[in-house]
């Protein structure tokens, strides 16, 4: 019975992983940029849903959709007046880019909001669901069902609209699709917006039982390298996958041993999978 609490409990926060990482995932799949920065607009997520509670009452599940649309704002400006200068340029000079955003975002958010930790109340806070001895915590069950919807959205967004198509067009071969009239520059500029909206979604949709504060990103850039690693840079099916795979890992193997380790068990998985299959569970590169 504990076991199988422990890995619905690590399917709950997977989906959650799942979705913060697509982001990620798109952003290279597209742009074939590692974005670094990425875990900064999951802070910028939460203090929006903050916020939106504290000024409106509005709940932080709905605040998400408000935190989706102001990162995607934000991140097609920052896609069209940073990103979009160094597409063509060297390697290290996109990882210098995106790891000094990281650093602007942060400490532009310690300036504006200060380092005090913030959190929201809910009535569903502290509920749980009980079924035959299994204890499902509300939060967590609501994260999860907003995750599943938004993968469910991505999905149909990029296999039915003609954005999603020409994103899917522009992954696979950039000059292709220019050659076919694709504004690829338009389409890097959604897809990053799109990519970093969903994280910053994600950002809210936890507020229940997260606290936000500057350095929250921080908490959660290795577990989403980690997720997108494990299903496959550049596979959003792959992310989906690895959001799952890591919930579930995290939360079994605190069963054996201290919660403080639980992190040792999945990198050790984590290195395992990168000597076995380095391109990744689903990815076929």
């Amino acid at each position: 019975m504990e076991l199988l609490q422990a890995i619905i409990n690590g399917l709950l926060i997977g989906g959650v992983y799942a979705v913060i990482s697509i982001g990620l995932t798109l952003v290279f799949g597209v742009m074939s940029i590692v974005n670094f920065a990425q875990a900064e607009f999951l802070m910028i997520g939460m203090y929006v849903g903050y916020y939106c509670w504290r000024a409106f009452g509005l709940d932080p599940i709905l605040g998400s959709l408000i935190a989706f649309g102001v990162a995607f704002l934000i991140g097609v400006l920052i896609q069209r007046f940073l990103i979009e200068r160094v597409i063509d340029a060297p390697e290290v000079a996109q990882i210098f880019l995106t790891v000094g955003l990281l650093i602007v975002l942060e400490n532009l958010a310690l300036v504006l909001f200060g380092s005090d930790f913030k959190s929201v109340r809910t009535g569903y806070q502290t509920s749980a669901l009980s079924f035959s001895g299994l204890i499902i915590g509300v939060p967590y069950l609501f994260a999860f069902a907003v995750s599943g919807v938004v993968g469910i959205l991505l999905w149909a967004f990029l296999r039915f609209t003609w954005m999603g198509q020409a994103m899917r067009a522009t992954a696979q071969n950039g000059v292709a699709a220019l050659s076919l009239g694709i504004n690829i520059r338009r389409v890097r500029q959604v897809a990053f917006g799109l990519g970093v909206g969903l994280t910053a979604l994600g950002g809210s949709v936890i507020l229940p039982y997260y606290t936000a504060s500057p350095t929250a990103g921080a908490q959660f850039v290795v577990l989403m390298f980690t997720v997108v690693v494990l299903g496959g840079l550049g596979s959003v099916l792959g992310a989906v996958f690895g959001g799952l795979v890591v919930g579930v890992i995290q939360s079994v193997s605190t069963l054996v041993m201290p919660i403080q380790l639980q992190n040792l068990a999945l990198f050790v998985v984590f290195i395992a999978m990168l000597a076995v299959r380095p391109q990744g569970l689903l990815s076929t590169r």
